[in-house]
């Protein structure tokens, strides 16, 4: 950097500290969104007298990422990767043995994950398969009556063809798959429906929606577009009707472990993990007033997220999950996770980043499918059996009374 770069950097920075420069107009300033996230970072440790020097280590190229990703960048976080495994799977669309990337700060969440792999693969491995795919945006419209609401909804369905048209219109892999009305008052939310290929879709549906609510605004001519999301989609918030109806993808993966592994590989029995799964993730639940019968399955889909560049905030519906366990005729365990609103995809948002990329990669399921949308039914039977050992694991360790003793290994090191 030259003398002369220098000063008009520090002339800059002393704009930036006099409020005469907004950290959002850097990059147009300097001409560089690299240049722009080196002077906000210098801005903020001066401003604030700390240093940013670990943040500003990072091998992003802000030039690709801003406009795209994120706003006023800074910098990246780091989180530690690891990876559990190797996991055995025969679904429906993946097949082998699978090592599960897992971004996490939480210690003994990828050991736990891998003990339940083991338990899983040396019994012959988990099955898994998408059961439904649709990603939902539900705008809402107010009308002048219930008359009107009903008319309206009466409306969309007789005509769903043009509408359909109107909103595939915006997208070559988005397909409308459904629009399901409904009323409150004079009110009416259209729950749209989509098929998005290998992306998560959520983007691409509100686009092709935003385009058929106004259609529908048109031609009906007495309905009033409130919001485009009316908090019927559901995203990301908590919901039943994203557990009954799904969301992105609706995925189950099961497995039957052998008595002998349970006792060997999980310390516990059959029958204790399935009183712990029933107490515990069912009757437990039940009683806090909770959406979703599991004992874990953010952990592992949040991990999952962040390693693969998945959008974080959806693990709020992404982990609604019920895990069931039941003994077999030949006494082994049965146990299944079922995931009804898995929002994923292997292109778009952050999956193109370079170190979530390479997580995808290591999965095989990166980038566009073929034919489109199975990478990402691929990645969905993938997470839902990586869900699955970890609920496996974590009602053995419960059932064992393991739990507090591995979080002390493995979760606590003292310095």
């Amino acid at each position: 950097m030259g003398l002369a770069e220098k000063d008009r950097f520090r002339e800059i920075l002393d704009k930036m500290h006099r409020g005469e420069i907004r950290l959002s107009e850097l990059d147009n300033i300097v001409g560089n969104k690299n240049l722009g996230a080196l002077l906000r970072r210098l801005y903020l440790e001066e401003a604030k007298g700390v240093s940013l020097s670990s943040i500003g280590s990072t091998i992003m190229d802000f030039e690709e990422i801003v406009g795209r990703n994120i706003e006023n960048p800074i910098g990246a976080t780091q989180i530690p990767l690891g990876v559990a495994g190797p996991l055995r799977i025969v679904g429906e669309h993946v097949s082998g043995d699978f090592y599960i990337p897992l971004a996490t700060t939480e210690g003994a969440l990828v050991a736990s994950v891998s003990r339940g792999s083991k338990a899983i693969t040396m019994s012959g491995g988990a099955f898994a398969t998408v059961y439904r795919d649709g990603m939902t945006r539900a705008p809402l419209f107010k009308t002048t009556s219930v008359k009107k609401a009903v008319e309206l909804s009466r409306w969309v369905l007789e005509n769903i063809e043009n509408i359909r048209r109107v909103a595939e219109s915006t997208t070559r892999h988005g397909k409308l798959v459904s629009v399901e009305p409904y009323i409150a008052g004079n009110n009416v939310w259209l729950r749209f429906r989509f098929t998005t290929g290998d992306a998560m879709g959520m983007n691409m549906v509100t686009i092709a929606v935003d385009k058929a609510a106004k259609y529908i605004e048109e031609k009906f001519g007495e309905a009033e577009l409130v919001a485009l999301s009316g908090n019927m989609c559901v995203d990301k918030k908590p919901a039943y009707i994203n557990s009954i109806l799904g969301r992105g993808k609706s995925v189950v993966a099961e497995a039957i472990i052998k008595k002998d592994v349970v006792s060997s590989v999980l310390k516990a029995s059959v029958e204790d993990m399935i009183d712990v799964n029933t107490r515990k993730n069912l009757l437990g639940t039940a009683m806090a007033g909770g959406i979703g019968l599991n004992a874990h399955v953010a952990n592992i889909v949040a991990a999952v997220f962040i390693a693969t560049g998945q959008d974080v905030a959806q693990v709020v519906e992404s982990s609604i999950a019920y895990t069931w366990m039941e003994e077999t005729q030949d006494g082994d365990l049965y146990a299944s996770v079922t995931m009804p609103s898995l929002e994923v995809g292997t292109v778009g948002g952050g999956s193109w980043l370079p170190t979530q990329r390479e997580a995808l990669s290591l999965l095989g399921v990166y980038g566009p499918g073929d034919p489109p949308g199975i990478n990402a039914v691929k990645f969905a039977e993938i997470i839902a059996s990586a869900a699955l050992a970890g609920e496996v694991n974590l009602v053995a360790a419960l059932a064992s009374d393991q739990l507090a003793r591995a979080h002390e290994k493995l979760g606590r090191k003292r310095h």
